[in-house]
């Protein structure tokens, strides 16, 4: 496997006005201690990745629209030839928001949808009216013909409606749909008692795998959950075929499962760099060190890359290669992101023939 950086979130900002039940980072305007970084230093993060590396850069916060210069700092990277997108909660999404991503050539902006019905959705996300801004976001979009993605994050408080939410954002006209099965960080430690129970994370990915393998009109993708790129395998062979998944020319591919420190990483508004948005342990700071030597030489990101050094049932799984577990979910869980992947209730060999 080769590790490319091909795919960088970019936390502008850790300023939000929602108060999402999930979140790694902060629901307050103005954040003490982790200040936005300035346009100028913007620009030389860009400059030094993309002296690098070609990325996906997705801006990302908090909510990237409450920097009023988030649209220089976009247009600064399409500049310089990178390819740059969106994360957004939809809620600030105005005409002029769009003229101004039309202008700085986002590629792709995506939006949080965590139910099929404003009550659980705004129930997720803590704030009266955030289902409504999404919803306005997307027509907006799709006015301006600006494509977007939609994510969906999921607990047992909103499990009911991953089918309902699925078809709500297939016919809302969205590129794809990702799925993401929660991992307690930031905030999302306070969601521990809400974690979708083991027994029910495998048949969620088992509706996943057959509704993906019959949809032409949308691409789908469970993230954070690496053991589904397991069981594609397993039920390919199951049945005697090949699955063959689509991918969005702005993701990672859809051949591997966890991609932490291998394929995608998070730079925070601090300029830690981080294995993934829900990873957070520093694999060196951007601003003291170049892109190039944190992502080729730190140690963090090459224990992460050695799949032999994986514990347990991870480390004897013949799966390790496609799936690898959810490093985030075994640190925050076990405290060693090394250990075997806490939602995964495989047993290593059982298919090997």
């Amino acid at each position: 496997m080769d590790f490319e950086a091909k795919w960088i979130a970019w936390e502008t900002t850790r300023r939000c006005n929602l108060k999402c039940v999930h979140c790694r980072s902060s629901s307050e305007l103005e954040v003490q201690g982790h200040p936005d970084f300035s346009f100028e230093q913007a620009t030389h993060i860009l400059d030094d990745i993309s002296s690098y590396a070609n990325p996906v850069m997705v801006l990302s916060g908090g909510e990237p629209l409450l920097r009023p210069d988030i649209f220089d700092i976009a247009s600064y990277g399409t500049d310089k030839g990178l390819r740059m997108c969106l994360a957004t909660n939809g809620t600030l999404v105005t005409e002029t928001v769009c003229t101004r991503i039309k202008d700085a050539d986002i590629k792709m902006v995506s939006l949080s949808l965590d139910g099929a019905r404003a009550e659980t959705h705004d129930d997720f996300r803590n704030q009266s009216g955030a289902f409504e801004g999404t919803m306005q976001a997307i027509e907006l979009f799709n006015r301006h013909d600006i494509p977007f993605l939609v994510n969906s994050s999921f607990t047992v408080r909103n499990k009911n409606e991953i089918p309902e939410i699925f078809k709500l954002v297939k016919n809302l006209g969205a590129t794809a749909w990702y799925m993401f099965m929660i991992v307690p960080t930031g905030r999302g430690e306070d969601v521990l008692d809400e974690l979708i129970p083991e027994d029910l994370y495998d048949e969620i990915l088992e509706w996943h795998y057959q509704v993906e393998k019959q949809e032409t009109e949308i691409l789908m993708r469970p993230t954070c959950a690496p053991h589904y790129y397991r069981i594609v395998r397993q039920k390919a062979k199951e049945e005697g075929g090949k699955f063959k998944r689509r991918n969005l020319k702005f993701s990672t591919g859809g051949s591997k499962g966890c991609l932490a420190g291998q394929l995608i990483c998070l730079i925070d508004v601090d300029g830690e760099v981080l294995p993934c948005s829900y990873f957070p342990k520093s694999a060196g700071n951007i601003n003291d060190q170049p892109f190039k030597e944190i992502w080729e030489n730190s140690e963090l990101f090459l224990k992460l890359r050695d799949f032999k050094s994986y514990k347990d049932n991870c480390g004897r799984c013949e799966y390790v290669n496609v799936c690898g577990g959810c490093r985030a979910r075994a640190y925050a869980m076990t405290g060693d992101y090394l250990a075997q992947e806490p939602f995964c209730s495989y047993t290593p060999g059982t298919l090997i023939k």
